[in-house]
């Protein structure tokens, strides 16, 4: 079902997991009853999970640009594979696994309307269903059926820039140097410009100075032509991700980068054969746990929604009086979620993987 952890990069497994796992954390302390009686007991950690919790994003984002970065440009170079079909299989991948969350949520909601009215969406529609499947909610501005639906658009639309750019030097005599600094370009004018406005962020490029670092972290790895120059080359990148936290200082950014160099550490060590764990039973296990969770960190995101609204209404019908109840509501709803994406995963997500169908105008890709 999943491949041997040897054959996968714990160390971004750790950092899928640990993302994940902070934003269902966020989300559980940000709505309903649960989060409001966990409050009244420890009103300072609710706090944190709530302002501080969401910046887990920043993680994902890092994460999200290395991943796309090694899937596109293996080498470092040369983009693999034709772009339509790619953006193509991209969008399902994303698509499928996020409606069938979505149609979840929506069951959910009908099951506990009477108890948390001020959760659900205000209405539901065939074209609001139709934004969601093709991705466009936040562009169209139509209300959202779950939380984090905008991460799922935003997603798509940054591997379509990266895409995008690589196509476009794809060809020319200088596409191994050209595809690298178009990416660069467009991930300064995201921390120099774009990312100072927040009216940008239903768009990609408002986004993408954290899925650049992320991206450029992997191209300096294996780009054959930055052997022996990768430190200096690293290090003016984070000199110029650092002026654009001077020109204006955003915790966010600075999350992002600090992200993108521990991914550039944990991978030089990875290319260099150090293993993130020692060879021990104990070690081996916390592997495959770090294995698990990485795996199983999209399918927690996208279902943790619904696991939230049916715990929230069991407590406000059966125990909304009782602080220390609600704290053993929450801790539930966290475990639950993670059995949840279990399911999920085995049932969805991975089945929506297997589908390999293209357009007839793809196919040829």
């Amino acid at each position: 079902m999943r491949p041997p952890v040897s054959h996968r990069l714990l160390h971004v497994d750790a950092l899928k997991a640990l993302a994940a796992q902070l934003i269902v954390l966020h989300h559980l302390a940000a709505y309903g009853p649960v989060a409001d009686a966990v409050q009244s007991l420890w009103p300072a950690l609710i706090g944190f999970l709530y302002d501080e919790g969401r910046m887990a994003v920043q993680v994902f984002l890092v994460v999200g640009g290395f991943l796309s970065a090694r899937g596109l440009l293996p080498d470092g170079q040369t983009l693999r594979g034709e772009p339509p079909a790619l953006l193509w299989r991209r969008y399902l991948r994303l698509m499928l696994p996020f409606m069938g969350a979505v149609l979840l949520t929506l069951v959910c909601s009908l099951l506990v309307a009477r108890w948390l009215p001020e959760l659900l969406p205000s209405s539901v529609s065939v074209p609001q269903l139709a934004a969601h499947a093709l991705l466009l909610h936040g562009v169209t501005g139509v209300e959202s059926l779950t939380v984090g639906a905008w991460y799922v658009a935003i997603d798509l639309q940054l591997f379509a820039l990266m895409l995008g750019l690589l196509w476009l030097a794809q060809g020319r005599p200088a596409a191994p140097v050209l595809g690298p600094l178009l990416l660069l370009a467009l991930l300064l004018a995201s921390l120099f410009w774009f990312n100072l406005d927040a009216g940008h962020d239903n768009w990609g490029w408002y986004f993408f100075g954290a899925y650049g670092l992320g991206a450029l972290v992997h191209i300096i790895g294996k780009h054959p032509g930055l052997r022996g120059r990768r430190l200096p080359v690293a290090l003016a990148l984070g000199l110029l991700a650092g002026a654009a936290l001077l020109l204006e200082f955003r915790g966010r950014i600075a999350l992002a980068l600090l992200t993108a160099v521990l991914l550039a550490v944990l991978q030089w060590r990875a290319d260099r054969g150090a293993a993130l764990f020692g060879p021990g039973w104990l070690a081996q296990r916390a592997a495959a746990l770090i294995n698990h969770l990485g795996t199983h960190s999209y399918a927690l995101f996208l279902v943790h929604f619904a696991v939230l609204l049916l715990v929230n209404a069991l407590f406000e019908h059966l125990a909304p009086e009782h602080p220390f109840a609600g704290l053993w509501a929450m801790l539930g709803a966290w475990g639950l979620s993670n059995l949840a994406a279990l399911l999920f995963y085995r049932w969805v997500e991975l089945p929506a993987s297997r589908v390999n169908w293209l357009p007839p105008g793809l196919r040829r890709a």
